[in-house]
């Protein structure tokens, strides 16, 4: 333990006064700027040094000894600034050296630290044991000094750790904004470590530490710009009121710190420094929204980073708002990146499931490292504080949350129970949970949970029960609500019937008594009139489930739905007639509205009460709008063939044909969503409706324009183009002019992404393969006018490159529409505004080269793995690949060049495009001579005068000659062969003939003769076979 100060100190205490006046001192100092460390003068080496030296030295190996370092460099520090109390134990060594020669050799070791790249470790472990360092220097100086002294002046008195911490500040102040980036990166670096080390800092230096940082923050370097906001945002949780109100001379340093801060999390390019920001911002109510709304960032580790590490550090996330809470599970559940996915759930089930479960546990004892166990009263209210009701629905989060926590969490899959007393006081929050862990272990795992979900589940005739219990409750709910008081009531029976009818969709009905139960139970629940319209959806899905899958239990299911049909329409009308669909087809039969009808009846009959009548004309609107509803549900769950259905036909013919003629708009547009369901089912039908559906999207508004869309695409996805090919539609071209149409309203967003998301799947399916539709598609993309059209703008973005690379007959449609899209889109760029703003025509000629790329077409099956194999059974990846599809772009690009009409601005832009198509060897030849001879030409000609033109041109000529020269060196090998392969098969002939002729007439030769004849048949040969040889080297 040292005793008093060493006299020896260089730099006596002073007085809090006294560093005031040097604020401004220091300050201008901290603003010089340098360029490169100033090193002090080595010196003659002395004992501090080598010992000091030897420290640092061995803190960069590793850092598993920086504990035993750090006390080291401590005894070698007391040894310099305090008087020992054994005079006898004091080491000679360093009696001579005191408080600022010790100081010195810190700062030595830490202004060499400076020039280390960020790349080398080394540096790093410096750094932290520099900051070890004078944390345990500062807490042993301190637990030096009396508690009276803290009571006197209300902070602690200097001392040597204080002294050299700012010591070494001082000196890395000035160096914040030198030239050389490795020098900022790591001042600013050493800096931060220390201001997160301490425990407190000067006022002074506080101030001169957050305008040197806040410098920083803008540093074009991101790793300078991390360290500088990993120590501005320790300084931001402890700045006060009145040092953000306080302006600086400099106009980047004004303002608060803490709206800087938030200012870089949202704006900096950087997402090192985002994620910096978002772990080291203080907690604040004033910084919460700013931290959550990162789980939108567009760097997947930041977003990671927030569910992972900030979330679970937040506390309980029950202090969030619920919005908040449903938010935060919507976008992390549903992020495009897996690992972002898992960090989420795992959030869910672990640290949100804990935040609930522990308050609801037995033991209140449970240590704070340790789960509380399963609890189903705290899953319940987690359940509750996501607000099921809302998002417990068909696309809400709940089931995806309550997915992934079955999942992770199978001792609550063990724990929970579903016994009587359960299905006898069912809320929100306890159906949910049962029906997320019957789909969860009917649909999920294969079949390793279907011994679990059979055990704790129900049998098919209890559910049935339970669910006639709630359904009585819920009709008598809505029969006795006033005026909304019941609202919430209403809202909560709905979502437990329907969490029922979920359940009963997965349940196996191969056990009779259950199957009939269940059959009449629906069978009455569809004829009631007030059964909500979503529950009339799950009501009639069910029922097709038990009616069976064949077509009997098709015909059977449609004669229940239609005997409901006529019972709610008789019940609301409250008269019985013989014919059921009499009543719902008298009044829409008519020429006149409904309304004017009522008039005259009114007029007709004197005393008669007009608001009786118009109370019927409503009660009318509304039985047709719910018999066509159920109607509607019941063709969307129909597969067979209209006419073979006489439920089906006797419907079309009451109910749905009255309702397309009505007068009334609600149910016009209902009957015709309904007529399209039927044309799915009948062909003969689809024809003679065509023209209606033409007619509702050239006449109706918006709405009606989105349904005649979407029924003529499912239309023609079901039966056809060939729909299309009578002499009455010209080939479909009202069709194709209805789309076009459609995907140049600008003025109606609505209609245009609805009609570029169904043209696509038309592409997509090869059911549509125009041209214009194509190009109009492409146009529509890039036109500024759907900028804020974030629907359309999605569907293109994934159509245009999974059509043109999946099938080669899409990549050559885009070929050819090429040329007349850049001329389009320049037009278009010409015609802006002055605030409108549009993606640049060489991205834009560069999207449409890349999309008819052929080495990116996508060759399926055994063509791809035969093709990509020569003749000998060698690998070759240029086989598979023709780049006629780029020749064709390349004959077009230069063919529109080469016109007299094509401006300096759009061959600046065609040429750029030829500097990037592709060309193969195993292209045609025809085809690669012609575009040669197209280049040659243009450069010859100087069509293109800018140099990145002529560079383009002169590429593609390089490209082009190579493979015309590869080209012609084998068209001329392999003539040169056949030809002397012919003469020799011609002479091997002729002397087949020779020897013939002489077997057979036995004429005697000399042998002379014979060993000259067949010398001068060798020589004839060779004399041939050089001549060939040549002639083609001529």
């Amino acid at each position: 333990m040292p005793g008093r100060l060493s006299t020896r100190t260089a730099r006596p205490s002073t007085a809090a006064a006294s560093r005031k006046s040097t604020a401004n001192s220091r300050a201008s100092t901290a603003l010089q700027a340098s360029s490169a460390p100033a090193v002090p003068e080595e010196g003659p080496s002395t004992t501090l040094r080598i010992r000091v030296c030897a420290l640092f030295f061995n803190a960069q190996r590793s850092t598993a000894t920086h504990r035993k370092l750090v006390i080291n460099l401590r005894k070698i520090q007391e040894e310099c600034c305090y008087e020992p109390a054994d005079l006898k134990g004091r080491k000679g060594v360093v009696e001579d050296f005191g408080e600022e020669q010790f100081n010195e050799e810190v700062t030595r070791c830490v202004i060499r630290l400076l020039t280390v790249k960020k790349a080398e470790s080394v540096g790093d472990r410096v750094v932290r044991f520099l900051g070890l360092f004078l944390k345990h220097g500062c807490e042993q100086d301190q637990a030096l000094v009396p508690e009276s002294a803290f009571e006197e002046t209300g902070a602690f008195p200097e001392n040597p750790s204080t002294r050299l911490t700012s010591h070494i500040l001082s000196i890395l102040l000035s160096l914040l904004s030198a030239k050389e980036k490795t020098v900022r990166y790591r001042s600013t670096q050493v800096v931060s470590h220390i201001i997160n080390s301490l425990d407190s800092i000067d006022d002074d230096l506080f101030q001169l530490l957050r305008n040197g940082l806040l410098k920083r923050i803008r540093d074009k370097e991101s790793m300078v710009r991390v360290q500088a906001v990993l120590g501005l945002g320790r300084l931001a949780g402890n700045e006060t009121e009145a040092d953000q109100d306080e302006d600086d001379s400099d106009d980047e340093a004004a303002g608060g710190l803490l709206e800087r801060l938030l200012e870089v999390l949202q704006n900096d390019p950087s997402a090192d420094v985002r994620r910096s920001l978002l772990l080291n911002l203080p907690l604040t109510p004033a910084t919460l929204p700013y931290l959550l709304e990162r789980a939108r960032d567009q760097d997947q580790l930041t977003r990671r980073a927030l569910y992972s590490r900030l979330l679970p550090a937040l506390g309980d996330f029950r202090h969030l708002s619920l919005s908040m809470r449903e938010k935060l599970l919507r976008w992390g559940l549903r992020d495009r990146d897996e690992n972002v996915r898992k960090a989420a759930a795992r959030l869910f089930r672990e640290r949100w499931i804990e935040d609930c479960a522990r308050p609801h546990a037995l033991k209140d004892d449970i240590p704070a490292n340790e789960a509380a166990p399963p609890n189903t009263d705290g899953l319940l209210e987690l359940l509750e504080r996501i607000d099921v009701v809302n998002s417990g629905v068909e696309n809400g989060v709940a089931l995806e949350a309550m997915k992934g926590f079955w999942e992770g969490r199978p001792d609550y899959c063990d724990a929970v129970t579903f016994d009587d007393a359960f299905w006898d006081s069912l809320s929100s929050e306890s159906i949910f949970m049962a029906r997320s862990f019957n789909d969860f272990c009917r649909f999920e795992g294969g079949n390793r949970y279907d011994d679990l979900v059979e055990e704790k589940m129900p049998e098919v005739t209890k559910l049935a029960f339970f669910l006639e219990r709630y359904l009585n409750k819920l009709i008598e709910t809505i029969k006795n609500s006033s005026d909304g008081d019941s609202e919430e009531d209403i809202a909560e029976q709905e979502f437990i019937v329907e969490q029922l009818l979920h359940i009963a969709q997965t349940l196996d009905y191969s056990d009779e008594v259950g199957r009939r139960k269940t059959f009449s139970l629906l069978r009455e629940t569809l004829a009631i009139p007030e059964l909500p319209e979503e529950i009339t959806k799950l009501v009639i899905e069910v029922l097709r489930g038990v009616c069976g899958s064949e077509s009997a239990g098709e015909r059977e299911f449609c004669g229940v739905v239609l005997e409901a049909v006529a019972e709610v329409h008789d019940t609301i009308l409250g008269e019985v007639e013989d014919d059921s669909f009499h009543s719902a087809r008298s009044e829409l039969s008519d020429d006149t509205p409904t309304k004017a009808r009522n008039a005259r009846k009114a007029s007709a009959q004197p005393g008669g009460d007009t608001e009786e009548d118009e109370d019927k004309a409503i009660r009318e609107i509304m039985v047709n709008m719910k018999c066509l509803h159920i109607a509607q549900c019941m063709l969307e769950n129909v597969e067979g063939n209209l006419q073979m259905n006489a439920h089906l036909v006797t419907m079309l013919n009451n109910l749905v044909v009255p309702a397309v003629r009505s007068h009334e708009a609600p149910i016009r547009e209902r009957g015709l969503l309904c007529l399209g369901l039927c044309c799915l089912l009948d062909k003969t039908l689809a024809e003679e409706n065509l023209t209606l559906f033409l007619h509702c999207f050239n006449k109706g508004h918006d709405a009606l324009q989105v349904y005649a869309l979407h029924i003529l695409s499912d239309i023609l996805t079901t039966h056809g183009t060939s729909l299309l090919e009578s002499t009455s539609f010209e080939n479909g071209k009202p069709v194709y002019k209805m789309y076009i149409k459609a995907v140049k309203a600008d003025d109606k967003p609505e209609v245009q992404a609805a009609a570029v998301t169904a043209v696509s799947k038309l592409m997509l399916g090869c059911v549509v393969k125009d041209e214009d539709l194509l190009k109009g598609l492409v146009i529509a993309y890039f036109d500024p006018s759907t900028a804020d059209n974030l629907g359309l703008r999605q569907a293109l973005t994934y159509f245009l490159p999974v059509y043109c690379h999946s099938r080669k007959d899409n990549q050559e449609r885009m070929q050819r529409i090429a040329v007349p899209i850049i001329h389009t889109l320049l037009q278009i760029n010409e015609e802006l505004d002055e605030e409108d703003e549009m993606v640049g025509l060489g991205i834009i000629a560069a999207h449409l080269v890349d999309w008819t790329d052929p080495r990116k077409l996508v060759v399926a099956g055994a063509m791809a793995a035969e093709s990509m194999f020569d003749e000998n059974g060698k690998a070759d990846s240029t086989k598979a690949v023709n780049g006629d599809t780029h020749l064709d772009l390349a004959q077009d690009v230069l063919e529109k060049i080469f016109t007299s009409g094509c401006s300096k601005e759009e061959r600046k832009i065609f040429a750029s495009m030829l500097g990037k198509l592709y060309v193969s060897p195993s292209s045609s030849a025809e085809k690669t001579r012609s575009v040669h001879e197209l280049v040659t030409e243009a450069i010859n000609e100087r069509i293109v005068s800018d140099a990145p033109g002529r560079n383009a041109l002169n590429k593609l000529q390089s490209a082009l000659s190579k493979v015309v020269e590869d080209s012609n060196a084998r068209e001329g090998t392999t003539t040169v062969a056949t030809e002397a392969e012919t003469v020799l098969d011609e002479e091997e002939g002729e002397a087949d003939g020779k020897d013939k002729d002489v077997e057979d007439t036995k004429v005697k030769q000399e042998p002379e003769d014979d060993v000259e004849g067949t010398v001068d048949e060798g020589t004839t040969r060779d004399s041939i076979v050089d001549a060939l040889l040549d002639d083609a080297d001529e």
